[in-house]
């Protein structure tokens, strides 16, 4: 049965406050090939980022692919996951709205900046999804850049294009996969309190995964560090 989402980041093609989600993992325990590897048991209100730290190996990764429903073979988990108080620990990755933001753009070359924003919108009327994305570009500083390919932009520029593309796929809760670590310090800064503040705006519940202790201090929520 689909899960339908309940909470848009957009009130006629602005961005808007939505109101608050919660992202719900109960007694989690992922095991690589049969040995522990990380529990957890977390309540994650909307507007709130919850920073797991920790080594390579200590289960970062992992708990990400897990809440997205992409958990790779080798592994196995136990526990319950709920989004908004629906359960979808089983439910299909297209079918959880759970956007993700990784360390790379991950724009396609061949789409316009449109195009890549686009790519991940629910379908619906074609003037309004491009409506849409002209005012939310706009809001960003980046007015009149439809058309533009991603090799044209700066990094700053490329890093708000992904950004627009998960908030406007209307996830109801949002991973971030070291999302700052290849910015240079200034654009860095400036990305993560950008991200931050649409969090915060949208009142989505976050997790991020992260190396840099300025990035969890940034988020100004809890901090988990894995052995």
């Amino acid at each position: 049965m689909p899960l339908k989402s309940t909470n848009s980041p957009y009130n006629n093609g602005h961005l808007s406050t939505s109101s608050p989600g919660s992202l719900q993992i109960q007694q989690l325990v992922l095991s690589r090939q049969g040995t522990p590897l990380l529990s957890l048991d977390e309540t994650i209100k909307g507007g709130e980022v919850l920073t797991i730290m920790g080594p390579s190996g200590s289960g970062k990764s992992t708990l990400l692919n897990w809440l997205a429903g992409m958990l790779p073979l080798g592994f196995t988990a136990t526990g319950q996951l709920y989004l908004n108080t629906i359960k979808i620990t089983d439910a299909p990755s297209h079918m959880r709205h759970i956007g993700l933001l990784y360390q790379d753009p991950l724009l396609f070359p061949h789409l316009s900046v449109a195009g890549n924003i686009a790519f991940a919108m629910p379908k619906g009327d074609p003037k309004k999804r491009r409506h849409d994305i002209s005012q939310a570009l706009s809001q960003l500083g980046m007015r009149g850049m439809e058309l533009r390919r991603p090799q044209s932009l700066s990094g700053g520029q490329q890093a708000r294009v992904a950004l627009l593309r998960v908030l406007l796929s209307q996830p109801q809760a949002v991973l971030l996969d070291e999302p700052f670590s290849k910015l240079d310090s200034q654009l860095r800064q400036e990305t993560r309190q950008l991200v931050f503040d649409l969090i915060k705006r949208h009142q989505l519940p976050a997790i991020m995964v992260t190396h840099d202790e300025t990035d969890a201090n940034a988020a100004q929520g809890k901090v988990i560090t894995l052995a």
